[in-house]
C-alpha cells in the first residue's frame, strides 16, 4: 500500500509537475551540464573542486540539499496537501528501528569488506587519520548527509515512485523508472568522469535495491538507513589520490587508479552483496508476495477514498 499513499493528496497534474521540477532541478541541471560540456570543461571543474580544502568542498556539495529537502517537504504539505508520514511509510509512525538496523547492516558489511581487502593486500593503503580534520569530517557527514540522502530517497523512492505509480496504475513501471533515473542523474558525479560510464551500472543497481526495499517493506525506513550508512562509509573510511571528491578519511589508497578493478568490485556488490542484504531483510521482516508488491496493479483503496 506504499504507492497508494499518494491518493491521500491533491494529485492535479500541475501540482505534481511543479513539485517534481522544483525539487529535482539540481539533478536535471547537472545531467544537462554533463552532456553539453566538453571533456576538458568537465575536467577543469573537477580539478577546481580538488583544489578546495576537503571539508569545505564537502560542505559546498552537501549544503544545497538542506534547502531542497525542506522545499520538497513544504511543497508536499502545502501544494499536495499531504503529510510527510504518507510520503515515508504506511505505518502509523516512522519506524526508526528499521532505519537503525539497515544503517548498521551496511556499515558492518562495508567495514568487514574493507578489512578483508586490507588484510589481503594493504601495500597501497595507508593510515590517514588526522584527528582535527577527521572529526570535522565526521561532524559534517553526520550533520549534512541525512539531508542529501533524504532528498534523494524522498524524491525518487517517495514522491516520484508514488505519483508515477498511481498514474501508471502498476508497481513495476515506477520501480524501474525511478531506479534508472536515479542512476542516470548520478552521471554528472565526478566518479563517472574518473572511472567511466560503466559506474552507472552500480548506481542503477543501487537504485533497484533501494526500490525493492521500499516496495517490499511498504516504507522508506530501510532505504533511508542503508543510503545514509553507505554514503557515510564512503566519506569517512577510505579516500584515494584519484578520487574526484577527496575527504580526510581514516585510510588512503595511494596506488595507481584501477578502473577495471573498481568496476569488478561494484559488479560483485550488485551480484552478491545486494542479494545477501535483501535475503537478511526479507527474513527479518517476513517479506512475502514479492511478485504482487513489485509488479502488481495499483488501485485506490476504499479506506483512502473515504478519508
Amino acid at each position: 500500500m506504499f504507492i497508494e499513499q499518494a491518493y491521500k493528496g491533491n494529485n492535479k497534474w500541475w501540482r505534481v509537475l511543479l513539485t517534481a521540477l522544483l525539487t529535482s532541478g539540481v539533478f536535471i541541471a547537472n545531467f544537462i551540464m554533463y552532456f553539453v560540456s566538453s571533456k576538458e570543461q568537465l575536467q577543469a571543474a573537477y580539478d577546481l573542486m580538488k583544489d578546495i580544502p576537503n571539508n569545505l568542498s564537502l560542505i559546498i556539495n552537501l549544503f544545497p540539499f538542506v534547502f531542497l529537502l525542506g522545499l520538497l517537504f513544504l511543497l508536499v504539505y502545502v501544494l499536495n496537501n499531504r503529510s510527510i508520514l504518507s510520503l515515508t511509510t504506511i505505518r502509523v509512525k516512522v519506524d526508526f528501528k528499521r532505519i537503525f538496523f539497515s544503517f548498521g547492516l551496511i556499515v558492518f558489511i562495508s567495514i568487514a569488506g574493507f578489512l578483508v581487502s586490507y588484510y589481503g593486500d594493504n601495500s597501497n593503503i595507508t593510515w590517514n587519520f588526522k584527528p582535527v580534520n577527521f572529526f570535522i569530517l565526521l561532524f559534517i557527514s553526520l550533520l549534512l548527509f541525512p539531508f542529501q540522502i533524504g532528498l534523494e530517497e524522498y524524491l525518487f523512492r517517495g514522491y516520484l515512485m508514488q505519483q508515477i505509480g498511481i498514474a501508471a496504475r502498476n508497481r513495476w513501471f515506477p520501480f524501474l523508472f525511478t531506479s534508472i533515473v536515479f542512476g542516470l542523474f548520478h552521471s554528472a558525479n565526478p566518479e563517472v568522469a574518473e572511472m567511466g560510464f560503466g559506474v552507472m551500472v552500480f548506481y542503477i543497481g543501487t537504485g533497484l535495491l533501494l526500490g525493492i526495499m521500499t516496495l517490499m517493506d511498504e516504507g522508506m525506513e530501510l532505504a533511508l538507513g542503508f543510503h545514509l550508512g553507505n554514503n557515510l562509509m564512503a566519506s569517512i573510511l577510505l579516500t584515494s589520490e584519484f578520487s574526484a571528491l577527496q575527504t580526510d578519511a581514516l585510510f588512503k589508497y595511494s596506488g595507481v587508479e584501477n578502473t577495471s578493478g573498481t568496476l569488478i568490485e561494484m559488479i560483485i556488490s550488485i551480484a552478491i552483496t545486494y542479494p545477501i542484504i535483501l535475503f537478511i531483510l526479507a527474513k527479518k521482516y517476513n517479506w512475502t508476495n514479492w511478485k504482487e508488491k513489485l509488479t502488481g496493479r495499483v488501485t485506490q483503496p476504499d479506506s483512502i477514498i473515504n478519508e
